[in-house]
């Protein structure tokens, strides 16, 4: 295999090797990123996350991560591309690459590759690295990990850690009636919950796949609606944080045009009370974004269209149902203890930038195992 490095700018732009630009942000490069679009939308029969898509990596480009130095690493087949490895860091000479979409959307994700060899040949090219690497969370099968191991042997450390959990719900047509999968209680909370809505207005549901016109009106109207949930206070509503909008709106409106988008909403007398933002990508149901408006709380909308969405994705005959995000309480308790393990991997080269993140990551380790035993004295 032979290994092409490239850098790209924040237009997606390939900055062909020899250039001496591939690290400046904003630069027009001289070949556009079309010439690499279709063999990376080829390999990604080979990809599990939607966050390993072309589109996506291309999204983060435009928008997120704009004004970062980024590069990308890619293993070369016979053909066509048989890997790809899309990094990015902070400004900086102690900074860390890491993996694209890991801080910026905390989905998990990984290198995307054909095999075990291709993933070898990203694994060594990621070694020369000066920087050190930091990839948030991955999964914990990743053919990655065994790679960059052997990629390290005497040129650097590889740490890897335990990294929190994907939900997931693996589907198959009895989900069409999702409240049976669930037990006496629940379905007694799920019908309570129906009559206080029904006591409100007129119910109804809807998931749509619209057209590239309708798109922007409904994710106008979506995010509308979360920002009326307590993410407004978190901060973490889309519509409060302008970057964020823009990255989903852009990798929306690419999934829109591809018909992969899927927009949910449970209406009362015509009002929007909850939504979701979905992609319906490689057999399954991926949800990015929820919310629903406080002011209708008592009648549990969120978990309504849950139930709705559950339903519609077995209807498709999809095979699972992908929270995304991590394994919290109301979701185990609520939904689903099912999960894709995920680990955090971190490198050491031996250099001074290494030496430098391994003392600062061991500091932050001793930290967290003293805190338990500082507020539980014996």
């Amino acid at each position: 295999m032979i290994h092409v490095e490239v850098g790209l700018n924040a237009a997606g732009a390939s900055l062909l090797p020899g250039d001496g630009q591939m690290e400046k942000a904003g630069f027009q490069g001289i070949a556009a990123a079309a010439l690499l679009t279709p063999q990376w939308e080829a390999l990604q029969d080979h990809a599990f996350w939607p966050t390993q898509t072309h589109a996506c990596i291309m999204a983060l480009y435009r928008t997120l991560l704009a004004q970062s130095p980024t590069r990308l690493l890619t293993a070369d087949g016979d053909v066509a591309i048989a890997g790809v490895l899309p990094l990015c860091r902070d400004q900086g000479y102690f900074s860390r690459w890491r993996i694209m979409g890991g801080d910026e959307l905390f989905e998990p994700t990984d290198a995307l590759y054909d095999g075990a060899g291709s993933a070898d040949e990203l694994a060594r090219a990621a070694a020369r690295l000066a920087h050190p690497l930091y990839f948030d969370r991955i999964s914990a099968e990743s053919l990655m990990i065994p790679a960059l191991r052997r990629a390290l042997r005497g040129r650097g450390l590889l740490s890897v850690r335990p990294a929190l959990s994907s939900p997931t719900i693996a589907l198959d047509a009895r989900w069409t009636d999702p409240e049976s999968h669930f037990n006496a209680g629940r379905r007694s909370d799920f019908r309570r919950a129906r009559r206080r809505a029904d006591g409100l207005g007129v119910v109804s549901f809807e998931t749509l796949a619209p057209s590239a016109e309708a798109f922007d009106a409904l994710f106008d109207e979506a995010i509308a609606v979360e920002y009326l949930s307590w993410k407004k206070e978190a901060g973490t509503a889309i519509a409060v944080d302008h970057a964020q909008e823009m990255f989903f709106r852009d990798y929306f409106r690419d999934a829109c045009q591809r018909g992969m988008f899927r927009i949910s909403f449970m209406r009362i007398d015509g009002k929007a009370v909850a939504m979701q933002l979905a992609i319906q990508w490689s057999g399954r149901y991926w949800l990015f974004k929820i919310g629903h408006d406080d002011s209708y709380s008592k009648c549990s909308p969120g978990t309504l269209l849950m139930l709705h969405s559950l339903g519609r994705a077995a209807a498709d005959g999809l095979r699972s149902y992908e929270f995304l995000g991590v394994i919290e309480p109301w979701i185990t308790q609520l939904w689903t203890q099912d999960q894709h393990d995920c680990v955090q991997l971190r490198t050491y080269p031996f250099n001074l930038r290494g030496a430098a993140a391994l003392l600062s990551d061991a500091a932050v380790w001793l930290r967290q195992r003293l805190r338990p035993a500082r507020q539980n004295p014996a």
